[in-house]
């Protein structure tokens, strides 16, 4: 007697194929008047459910994996607030960073795919354009990649 073999069915396997999107809330009037960050700005990221901690803090731990793709957009406390993205400062080796525009406006945002991460955090800081200030100003404190 013979049987057939089954055929065999395999799980789908399920990435994340959507950004970490990583938003920084900036209370402007306070950068401004205080040329400073410390207090100012609140970050948060959509990857919660993985890991991500330090949710409305300026230190946010954001839970990546190589390959990972992130977006960095700046949201104006103060709904008549210029506020944007300068640059990001990290590890070359880790990410990337890059100023995007998005099509048929002038609203930027900042994209990376992260490369690889080393054992611990990669700490990286922010610049951020803040009203009609011609010079940006940095993160006071760093906010990190975790693996």
């Amino acid at each position: 007697m013979t049987t057939k073999a089954k055929p065999r069915t395999t799980t789908p396997r399920i990435t994340n194929k959507r950004p970490i999107s990583i938003s920084a809330v900036v209370d402007a009037v306070g950068v401004l008047a205080s040329l400073s960050t410390r207090g100012h700005v609140y970050l948060y990221d959509t990857n919660r459910t993985a890991g991500s901690t330090g949710f409305g803090t300026e230190q946010l731990r954001t839970k990546v994996k190589a390959g990972d793709t992130l977006l960095w957009s700046p949201l104006a406390l103060e709904c008549e607030a210029y506020v944007a993205i300068d640059g990001i400062e990290i590890d070359p080796a880790v990410a990337e960073p890059v100023r995007k525009v998005y099509p048929g406006t002038d609203v930027s945002y900042w994209t990376a795919t992260v490369k690889s991460l080393p054992g611990e955090e990669v700490p990286y800081r922010i610049r951020y354009r803040v009203g009609t200030r011609t010079e940006p100003v940095t993160s006071d404190q760093s906010s990190f990649l975790i693996g």
